[in-house]
């Protein structure tokens, strides 16, 4: 008797990297939070987020080279 896979395709939404606010858009003058505060937050969690997918791809080959 053969196992078949019943894995349902799963879809993946990739937000793309955060882009660093221009030059003309950090006024300098201490603003909390500022541009610059916003876009390292945004891209802690786009890297966090890639380092979740790239786990995620990992363990899906891993699981489909073992069976």
């Amino acid at each position: 008797m053969s196992q078949e896979s019943t894995a349902q395709p799963v879809t993946v939404v990739i937000r793309e990297k955060p882009t660093p606010p221009a030059d003309y858009e950090c006024c300098e003058s201490a603003c909390s939070p500022c541009v610059w505060d916003t876009y390292y937050e945004e891209l802690n969690i786009w890297n966090a987020e890639q380092k979740a997918l790239k786990e995620a791809v990992k363990m899906a080959t891993e699981t489909e080279q073992s069976e």
